[in-house]
C-alpha cells in the first residue's frame, strides 16, 4: 500500500495515527537536528519531521538526500504540530517520521513548482506536466471537470442522450479551414476533422434520438488568439420537434443550473437583444451589459456645422466615460493613441469634457456651442463629471473601434468584475453575410439554419435583408453558445446551397447523405452548441482559455512540449501517398 491517507486530509484528530503517504516533495528545511519536509500530492501538503532524537540514523540520512520534487513514500505517526499554519487545513499536525523510500528521485525543475512560480509561459507550457503540479493550474483541471460533470447530469436529468460522433469525416466547408487527415488505404483521399458534428447531429434527429447531446473534441486550422484553440471541446446540443423558444428555455435553464452549482450565484434574467440592436447599442454581437456606456450616436446633433470629418462620415457615435472629464490632457491623448493603434485602426478620438459645474469644454469648440455638446451628452448618456468619446467613419468599423474603446475603459475602471455575471440572448442574426471581396453572400452560421418563418421568399429579391432563425448565448461579453433551428426539408435546403453559390452538383457531392435523408421523414430540428473551454474559463473568472486545458497549444498551434507538428519521414509519405518521387 503506497498509502493509507492523502497529504490533504490529516486533522488533529488523526494524533496518535499511523499512517503512510506519498507524494512529491515540495520544500526542505535542515536545521541541523530536525529536518523538514512538505509532502506534496494533489490533495493538500503535510508536513513531515525526521529530528536525532526520535529518528534513526539512516532516516536522517535518507532526509538529508531529499530534493524538490523527489517522490518518496513515508510510514510514521501524526503528532501535534510546534509551530502551527493556519493558511493549510493540515496546519496542525505533522507526520513523525519512522520509515522512508525514495520512490524517484528528481533533477531541478526548470520553475519553481509553487503558486505564485518563477517560471515565465513559455517555460510552463514545454514543460506542462511540471506545471499542473502547481495548485492554480491542478484547481484549474478540478473545476473544469466539476463543470462538465454538472453539464452531464443537468442534461440527462433533462432527458438528453449522450451519442459519440466520427472524428474522421469528410471535409465540408463551415466556415474556417480543416484539417485533413490522408487516407493510406484510399489512394489521395483524405479524411478531415470535424469542426463541429453539424450534420451528424441532424442526422440523429432523423434517426429519431430527439435530445442528444455530446462534450466533443472539435479541430479548426485558423488563426489563433487567447480564447481560441486548433482543437477546442463543445457541448454540442440538437433537439427534435422544437422551436426556437424551446431551445432558449432548455439552455437558459443549464446555464443558471452551472451558476448556481458552480459559483452560487442565482439568475433570474435572461435579456433578449436582435443583432442590429446589439450593433448599435455595443458595437458587437456579444456586448457585455455588466456596465452601461452604451453607443449613442449622433450624426443628427453633430453634422449640422462645418466640421467635414463628421459631416463625411457614415457614422458619428460616442459613449460617456463615468468620470473622465477629471482625466488630464496627457490622459486624454493616451486615449487617443490607444484607438489609433493598428489593432484598433482609428485615425483619430474627438472628446467633450462635462464639467461638474454642467459647462462642457472639448476638442472642437471651434465648430461647436454649448448647446451642441448638451446634445452630445442627451445621446450618449453622459452626466456631470463624464467625459464623451466620439470616433466617426464607416458604420462598421466605427462601431468595432469605439466598441474595443468601451471594453479598455471598462478593464481600466474596474466595471469587469469577475464575481459577477450577465448572460444575454443576442437573436435575429442576418442569415447571409456579403464577401466585400468576392461579392458572394456566404452563411452567417452555416448553411443548415433556417430563415426566420416567412422570410424564405427574400432570398430571390433582398438576401441581405434575411433573418435567421438562429441565436447566441452571450455571457459578460463572451460568446458561450450559438445555434439555430435547422432546415429540415430538401427542397428549402437546396434552396440555400444555391443562394450560397453551389451549383446542384456541389451540393450533391458534399452533402447528398444529409438530402438523402431529409426525403425520409426528418423532423423540424435545432440545437446549439457551447465552447465548453470558454465557459469554463468565464466560470472559473477568467477569460483566457489555455489554463483549463490539460495539455494547450501556444499562438502558433504548436505543442511546445512534444514538439508536434512535426515532418514525417520518407516511409511514411509514400505510405500515405503524399511523398513525390523526383
Amino acid at each position: 500500500m503506497y498509502r493509507s491517507h492523502n497529504c490533504g486530509e490529516l486533522r488533529e484528530t488523526h494524533q496518535q495515527t499511523e499512517v503512510t503517504l506519498s507524494g512529491w516533495v515540495q520544500t526542505v528545511r535542515d536545521k541541523g537536528f530536525v529536518i523538514w519536509a512538505d509532502l506534496r500530492d494533489r490533495y493538500g501538503i503535510t508536513q513531515l519531521i525526521f529530528d536525532e532524537e526520535r529518528s534513526s540514523k539512516e532516516i536522517m540520512e535518507i532526509a538529508r538526500s531529499l530534493g524538490r520534487e523527489f517522490v518518496i513514500q513515508v510510514h510514521g505517526t501524526v503528532i501535534e504540530r510546534a509551530s502551527k499554519n493556519p493558511n493549510i487545513p493540515t496546519g496542525n499536525v505533522e507526520v513523525l517520521v519512522s520509515d522512508l523510500k525514495i520512490l524517484n528521485k528528481s533533477i531541478v525543475p526548470p520553475f519553481t513548482i509553487e503558486d505564485q512560480t518563477d517560471g515565465g509561459e513559455d517555460i510552463r507550457m514545454k514543460y506542462r506536466y511540471l506545471d499542473i503540479r502547481r495548485n492554480p493550474v491542478k484547481n484549474n483541471l478540478i473545476f473544469r471537470h466539476k463543470v462538465t460533470m454538472e453539464v452531464r447530469k443537468h442534461l440527462s436529468d433533462q432527458g438528453f442522450i449522450e451519442v459519440e460522433t466520427p472524428y474522421l469525416i469528410k471535409s465540408t466547408p463551415e466556415g474556417a479551414r480543416d484539417f485533413v487527415v490522408p487516407s493510406r488505404m484510399n489512394e489521395g483521399q483524405f479524411y478531415a476533422l470535424p469542426q463541429s458534428p453539424q450534420t451528424f447531429k441532424q442526422l440523429l434527429m432523423v434517426g429519431g434520438m430527439d435530445k442528444y447531446f455530446q462534450i466533443v473534441k472539435c479541430f479548426r486550422d485558423e488563426d489563433l488568439r487567447a480564447d481560441r484553440q486548433p482543437e477546442f471541446t463543445q457541448i454540442d446540443c440538437e433537439m427534435a420537434f422544437v422551436e426556437q423558444e424551446d431551445i432558449l428555455n432548455i439552455f437558459e435553464g443549464l446555464t443558471r443550473h452551472l451558476l448556481k452549482e458552480i459559483r452560487g450565484v442565482a439568475i433570474d434574467e435572461f435579456p433578449r437583444m436582435t443583432f442590429d440592436e446589439a450593433m448599435k447599442r455595443y458595437g458587437n454581437d456579444k456586448p457585455d451589459i455588466r456596465f452601461g456606456m452604451e453607443f449613442g450616436e449622433l450624426n443628427a446633433v453633430a453634422q449640422h456645422k462645418d466640421f467635414g470629418i463628421f459631416n463625411e462620415a457614415q457614422l458619428v457615435v460616442g459613449i460617456a466615460i463615468p468620470g473622465g472629464a477629471s482625466y488630464t490632457r496627457k490622459e486624454i491623448d493616451g486615449l487617443v493613441n490607444w484607438v489609433r493603434r493598428p489593432q484598433v485602426g482609428a485615425k483619430g478620438m474627438v472628446y467633450a469634457k462635462y464639467n461638474e459645474d454642467g459647462t462642457f469644454k472639448s476638442s472642437v469648440d471651434k465648430f461647436y456651442d454649448q448647446e451642441d455638446l448638451a446634445k452630445w451628452a442627451e445621446a450618449t448618456g453622459a452626466k456631470p463629471g463624464d467625459l464623451i468619446c466620439v470616433l466617426s467613419g464607416d458604420t462598421n468599423k466605427t462601431r468595432a473601434q469605439l466598441s474595443a474603446l468601451r471594453m479598455e475603459m471598462a478593464e481600466r475602471l474596474g466595471l469587469r468584475k469577475k464575481d459577477e455575471f450577465a448572460p444575454l440572448w443576442v437573436i435575429d442574426f442576418p442569415l447571409l453575410e456579403l464577401d466585400e471581396e468576392t461579392g458572394h453572400y456566404h452563411a452567417m452560421h452555416h448553411p443548415f439554419t433556417a430563415p426566420k418563418p416567412g422570410q424564405m421568399e427574400l432570398l430571390d429579391t433582398d438576401p441581405g435583408a434575411v433573418k435567421a432563425n438562429a441565436y447566441d448565448l452571450v455571457l459578460n461579453g463572451n460568446e458561450i453558445g450559438g445555434g439555430s433551428i435547422r432546415i429540415h426539408d430538401k427542397q428549402i435546403q437546396a434552396t440555400m446551397f444555391k443562394h450560397l453559390g453551389f451549383s446542384p452538383e456541389e451540393a450533391k457531392a458534399q452533402f447528398g447523405f444529409l438530402m438523402d435523408a431529409f426525403q425520409y421523414g426528418a423532423p423540424p430540428h435545432g440545437g446549439l452548441a457551447f465552447g465548453l473551454d470558454r465557459l469554463v474559463a468565464i466560470l472559473g473568472g477568467q477569460e483566457t482559455i489555455r489554463d483549463f486545458i490539460a495539455f494547450p497549444k501556444n499562438n502558433s498551434g504548436r505543442d511546445v512540449m512534444i514538439d508536434a507538428p512535426a515532418p514525417l519521414d520518407d516511409t511514411q509519405l509514400q505510405e500515405l501517398h503524399l511523398k513525390l518521387d523526383l
